[in-house]
C-alpha cells in the first residue's frame, strides 16, 4: 500500500513570513549589542500597516522603524502599486520590559542556575532520506517558494511579485521510500496584465523543471499553478500577517509533531526556539551516527526549571538500540538545560532573520549551529 503526505511552504512574501521577518530583524539588531538581551517581538501587517508589539528588556537601542521599513523593501515591496510599500507604511509600536516575574526565573544568578523562559514541549526530527535529513514534503516545498524568489529577484520572471504558496504531495513505498510526486501547486502573485497560460508554462519550466527531478514527475502527476486563475492582490494588502503563524512551514512539514510555539521574535532564553534547535541538533547527530534511520526527540520543560521534564524518543521501529538506552546516551552527551544549549549552540548572535524564511532546518545554504554532524564521531561507538 502507498501512503501519500502533503506539505506546504511559503515566499518571503507571504503576510504571515514578513513578519517573521521583521521580528527576527529586530532580534538580530538587539543581539548584535546585547547578546543578553530578553526579546520577545511579535509583528502584525495589514494594508499599509505594521505593527511591532511585545516585550524588550535590553541595554542597547535599536531604530525599529528603520529595520521594519529595510526588511519590507529587501523582501520586495518597494512599490505602491503592489499594495504594500516600504517606504510608504505606517510603523506602530507598543513595547514593554520582560515581566519580572518571568525574569527571577530566567535571570541567572550565585544563587540560581538560568530556568526555562516558559512551560511547553519542543520537538526534533531527522530522517536519512537526504542529505538535508528532513521529510521531502516540506523539503521539496520549500525548495519550489525559493525558487519562486530566485526567479523574480533574478528577473527570469519579472512580472512575478513577492508573495506566494508552493504545495507537494509525495507518494512512498511500504518501505517509506519516496517513489513518485502526486501533486505540486503553486501560487504566485503577478502583475495584471499577464495572462495564465504564460506564468503555467513559465512555471513548469523555470520553478517546478529547475527543482523537482523529473523521474518523480509523471502523466498521473497533479500540478495546480494559481488554481483561481488569477493572483493579483496578495501580500498585506491581500491578508493580514501575524509572527509566528506558520510553525509548521518553519519545522517539518506536518511529518513530525510541533509543540506549538514559534520561533521567530524570541531571544534563545525562551525554550520554545533554543530547544527546538536543541532537539533538532540531537535528532540529526544520533540519526546520522547511525543509531536509527529516522527519530523524534521530545524535550519537555517547567518556567524557571533547568532541567528537563522530560526526554522522550521515537524511532519509529528504526532504532538499533531501546529507546531508554538512546535517550540515555542522549542524557549523557547532551546537556539539555537552557543555559548549556545556549553555550553549545553559540545562539546568543544574531543569526536568526535568515532563518525567518524558508525553514529553520535542513539548511545546507546556511551555516546553522543546530545542522552541525559535530556529534557523530562521539555517538558512533553505540552502535551495535
Amino acid at each position: 500500500m502507498y501512503k501519500y503526505f502533503t506539505s506546504e511552504s511559503v515566499t518571503e512574501g507571504h503576510p504571515d513570513k514578513i513578519c517573521d521577518q521583521i521580528s527576527d530583524a529586530i532580534l538580530d539588531a538587539i543581539l548584535t549589542d546585547d547578546p543578553d538581551a530578553r526579546v520577545a517581538c511579535e509583528t502584525v501587517v495589514t494594508t499599509g500597516i505594521v505593527l511591532v508589539a511585545g516585550e524588550i528588556t535590553t541595554k542597547t537601542y535599536v531604530d525599529i522603524q528603520k529595520i521594519v521599513r529595510q526588511t519590507v523593501a529587501d523582501i520586495g515591496y518597494t512599490r505602491g502599486k503592489y499594495g504594500f510599500d516600504a517606504d510608504n507604511l505606517a510603523v506602530l509600536v507598543s513595547i514593554n520590559a520582560q515581566s519580572p516575574d518571568i525574569a527571577r526565573g530566567v535571570d541567572e544568578t550565585v544563587q540560581h542556575e538560568q530556568g526555562a523562559g516558559d512551560q511547553g514541549m519542543m520537538f526534533g526530527y531527522a530522517i536519512n532520506a537526504n542529505p538535508e535529513m528532513m521529510p521531502w514534503p516540506i523539503l521539496l516545498s520549500h525548495k519550489l517558494a525559493r525558487r519562486l524568489a530566485e526567479v523574480r529577484k533574478t528577473r527570469v520572471m519579472p512580472y512575478l511579485r513577492p508573495d506566494g504558496k508552493t504545495q507537494v504531495t509525495c507518494q512512498f513505498d511500504e518501505a517509506g521510500k519516496l517513489v513518485r510526486i502526486a501533486s505540486i501547486i503553486v501560487s504566485c502573485q503577478h502583475a495584471p496584465e499577464v495572462g495564465q497560460d504564460t506564468i503555467k508554462a513559465d512555471i513548469k519550466k523555470h520553478v517546478i523543471g529547475a527543482v523537482i527531478d523529473p523521474k518523480l514527475i509523471d502523466d498521473n502527476t497533479t500540478i495546480h499553478v494559481n488554481p483561481t486563475g488569477r493572483f493579483v492582490i496578495g501580500g498585506p494588502a491581500g491578508d493580514s500577517g501575524l509572527t509566528g503563524r506558520k510553525i509548521i512551514v518553519d519545522s517539518y512539514g506536518g511529518s513530525a509533531h510541533h509543540g506549538g510555539g514559534a520561533y521567530s521574535g524570541k531571544d534563545p532564553s525562551k525554550v520554545d526556539r533554543s530547544a527546538a534547535y536543541a532537539a533538532r541538533w540531537v535528532a540529526k547527530n544520533m540519526v546520522a551516527a547511525g543509531l536509527a534511520d529516522e527519530m523524534e526527540i521530545q524535550i519537555s520543560y517547567a518556567i524557571g526549571i533547568p532541567e528537563p521534564t522530560s526526554i522522550g524518543v521515537d524511532t519509529f521501529g528504526t532504532g538499533k538500540l531501546p529507546e531508554a538506552e538512546l535517550i540515555a546516551i542522549i542524557r549523557k552527551h547532551f546537556d539539555l538545560r537552557p543555559r548549556h544549549i545556549i553555550d553549545a549552540l553559540g545562539l546568543k548572535r544574531p543569526i536568526y532573520r535568515q532563518t525567518a524564511a524558508y525553514g529553520h532546518f535542513g539548511r545546507l545554504d546556511l551555516d546553522l549551529p543546530w545542522e552541525r554532524l559535530d556529534m557523530v564521531d562521539v555517538l558512533k561507538p553505540y552502535v551495535r
